[in-house]
């Protein structure tokens, strides 16, 4: 169980699109009003477990074409929310970021995320505790890993909303809110990197 739970801390507190947006938004629009868009990732992380514990998950990433989609659109969508975050605040050419991401934002990023998926099933099928009781072991994990997320995703965005509250010149709070969203851009090449790298 406490291997689980190391596993579950690393996973979720090492920099992925999840907690890169996290502290994005917080950096770019406060602690408050970004905490509708942390919620949304929450109820999305619980989705792809329940998908994963289910069996829809391997259902869905068993299909090549299927896999390749939800990569696009994953993809896609980070890019959206990047640039949301790059130009927060900001009128340049047609693109004008004011109001942060809602609920259905975080819900998307997680469920079109294929990465959401394999982690989910890493966690929920590895690392056995109660091997006569997996509908109890299955429960616990969900515990355990949502008692660790909670914490950890406010933390990410209570870091974001320091750099929010420094009262910046705008000139730098542009160059942070560019680094935050060229962090995520970076995971888009990776992502597609690693696939085309797989598919050869």
């Amino acid at each position: 169980m406490l291997t689980f739970a190391v596993a579950v801390f690393l996973l979720i507190s090492t920099p992925g699109p999840g907690v890169l947006s996290t502290a994005g938004f917080g950096a770019a629009y406060g602690f408050r009003p970004s905490l509708r868009y942390v919620f949304g990732l929450f109820l999305g992380t619980n989705l792809v477990m329940l998908a994963v514990i289910t069996g829809f998950a391997a259902i869905v990433l068993s299909i090549d074409v299927l896999r390749l989609i939800l990569l696009t659109l994953s993809m896609s969508y980070l890019v959206y929310l990047a640039s949301k975050i790059a130009f927060a605040g900001a009128k340049i050419a047609f693109i004008e970021a004011q109001d942060p991401p809602g609920v259905l934002s975080g819900v998307l990023l997680q469920v079109i995320n294929p990465k959401a998926y394999v982690v989910n099933t890493s966690l929920i099928m590895g690392f056995g505790f109660f091997p006569n009781s997996p509908a109890l072991e299955v429960i616990i994990k969900v515990v355990i890993a949502n008692a660790i997320w909670v914490p950890l995703h406010l933390a990410w965005l209570y870091a974001g909303t320091i750099l929010h509250e420094l009262n910046l010149s705008p000139k730098v709070q542009r160059a942070i809110n560019i680094l935050m969203a060229s962090a995520m851009l970076a995971v888009v090449v990776l992502a597609a990197f690693h696939y085309s790298a797989n598919a050869q």
